[in-house]
């Protein structure tokens, strides 16, 4: 009898942190004693641990006191995916098997009380943890296979029961194990998923020139995106081609997407890498944990972090819940949401591009025009759908357009252009944006701090005091005046000049304020 320990990862958020799982087994009152600021699901796990392995025609030290240590201490844990690595190191401290081989190998697994070994939420950044930890070899349950090898140089074993880790671990022939099931990560239901998006085109659009130039602008510098105008004008058409004309994630994007996703318990390992942007658009009756994060025992993603490198759509967006509303600040803002529970304090990536969409009321018909206004509500319902979107958000927002009815919709110059030719423009002009900061570790423009671009690549003077102008009248904020810096560097980047001036500072201004764009903001497209 004796001290052994295992290897385990704890996950706060999407980061994980190495763990050590302490055994010591020694002479005292009988009993299991878990410690380590445990929550109830990874306490049970004592229970679990202990009939798998009986059941696995293993020695429980029934006669012993057993102590098992989850270290850091003071690191918060949950979850069932501990229950291999303690019984590993329980059987260590038995003598069952040598300590020296659980030595840099990590141990994933929930264990059922017949000894088999099932699946768990979280592998994939699990297993990142464990290699930005110097650790190379993970065990998981048969199941997650394909799922932990996405991390390139990590040594994946999958095995279906803790008979047949020991076994390996003992040197011994691997016995038969019936196969585990697998998780309900992928789709159920064949009419479910995006897979309804994937014929969609920007050539299926006609007209609005120049919302189309506002949406590709927004997609190659990832801005935050308004749509405003009366039901039926095409808000929700062109949001759901925006991910048609976003380029294919890189290596790092599909691993953080799918780590999320993961985490989420959504991870569909069947698709194997992911290669395309995600889009969500969650219904305007969703909760707030629902779209930032949150829920009962341990935090899982909202539908911000699911989108992550991709886009959310939130149509109908003052009909969402104020809390919900006000809660996208940060998210809009930093490009991760943070959720605080308590003790607890997870931080989740939520980098994605939101596009919001909204009538001019609720009805949908209010126009300006007296002898077009079909509006059947009444004033105060108008100012109080419009209270909704409150200035803090608005002003987070990078570009905002309002739609007219498709009857007075202007013919499009540059007629109906696919997505393949609109993202070869979006890619050409996100390549030019990693080179700039390359050494920053940016991606885009969106995401580039103002202090940044004003020391390494600040506008010309003349563009300055334009910016300026519309700050001393009051038209502009501090904030809104970094986002039209951002803006203007995209549209430079699109139109292919080194260095943003005057011309691309107006266009800017003009996305930002919803103004008319001149023909000069569509130079660089193709006819």
């Amino acid at each position: 009898m004796g001290y052994a320990r295992a290897h385990g990862v704890a996950l706060r958020g999407a980061v994980g942190h190495l763990v050590d799982v302490q055994a010591d087994v020694s002479p005292g009152l009988v009993g299991v004693t878990l410690v380590g600021r445990a929550d109830s699901v990874l306490a049970e796990g004592r229970d679990r641990v202990r009939m798998a392995i009986i059941n696995s025609e293993l020695d429980w030290p029934a006669t012993k006191r057993i102590t098992v240590l989850l270290s850091p201490a003071d690191l918060p844990k949950g979850g069932s995916h501990y229950d291999l690595a303690m019984a590993l190191a329980v059987l260590a401290a038995c003598g069952e098997i040598e300590p020296l081989g659980l030595e840099r190998t990590v141990f994933i697994g929930e264990l059922a009380l017949d000894g088999g070994l099932r699946p768990t939420s979280g592998v994939l950044p699990m297993v990142l943890a464990a290699s930005h930890a110097g650790i190379a070899r993970v065990v998981v349950p048969e199941p997650q296979v394909s799922e932990a090898r996405m991390v390139p140089g990590m040594e994946i074993l999958g095995f279906r029961s803790l008979g047949q880790v020991v076994a390996e671990l003992r040197g011994e022939p691997v016995p038969d194990a019936p196969p585990v099931a697998t998780g309900t990560g992928g789709s159920l239901l064949g009419w479910r998923g995006d897979r309804r998006l994937e014929d969609v085109d920007m050539s299926d659009l006609r007209g609005m020139p120049e919302t189309r130039y506002a949406v590709e602008v927004a997609a190659a510098g990832g801005h935050h995106l308004l749509l405003k105008g009366p039901k039926g004008c095409g808000k929700t058409s062109i949001a759901e081609r925006i991910p048609t004309i976003l380029p294919d994630l890189s290596r790092e994007e599909s691993l953080e997407v799918m780590a999320v996703q993961s985490l989420a318990g959504v991870l569909d390992v069947d698709r194997g890498l992911l290669t395309r942007p995600p889009f969500s658009a969650p219904h305007h009756d969703a909760s707030k944990p629902g779209i930032v994060g949150g829920g009962s025992g341990r935090v899982r993603p909202g539908q911000v972090s699911l989108s992550h490198a991709g886009v959310l759509f939130l149509d109908e967006f003052p009909l969402f819940r104020s809390d919900v509303i006000e809660c996208l600040r940060e998210p809009l803002e930093s490009g991760d949401i943070t959720v605080s529970r308590g003790e607890e304090s997870v931080t989740l990536p939520a980098r994605s591009l939101v596009v919001l969409a909204a009538n001019p009321c609720p009805c949908g018909n209010f126009d300006a025009s007296v002898g077009k206004d079909k509006c059947i509500c009444r004033s105060t319902e108008r100012q109080a759908y419009d209270r909704k979107v409150s200035g803090p958000i608005t002003d987070r927002i990078d570009i905002s357009r309002t739609l007219r009815p498709m009857s007075e919709q202007n013919h499009d110059p540059w007629g109906s252009e696919s997505s393949a030719a609109i993202r070869e423009r979006v890619t050409a002009a996100r390549r030019r944006q990693r080179e700039r900061y390359a050494d920053f570790g940016w991606r885009l423009n969106g995401q580039a701090s103002g202090i940044a671009l004003r020391d390494h690549w600040p506008l010309p003077p003349s563009a300055e005091a334009l910016i300026d102008s519309r700050i001393f009248s009051g038209a502009l904020t501090r904030r809104g005046a970094v986002r039209v810096h951002r803006l203007a560097w995209t549209v430079a980047d699109l139109r292919g000049v080194d260095w943003p001036g005057v011309a691309e500072t107006e266009t800017a201004l003009a996305l930002r304020d919803g103004g008319n764009l001149t023909v000069s903001a569509f130079e660089g497209r193709s006819a």
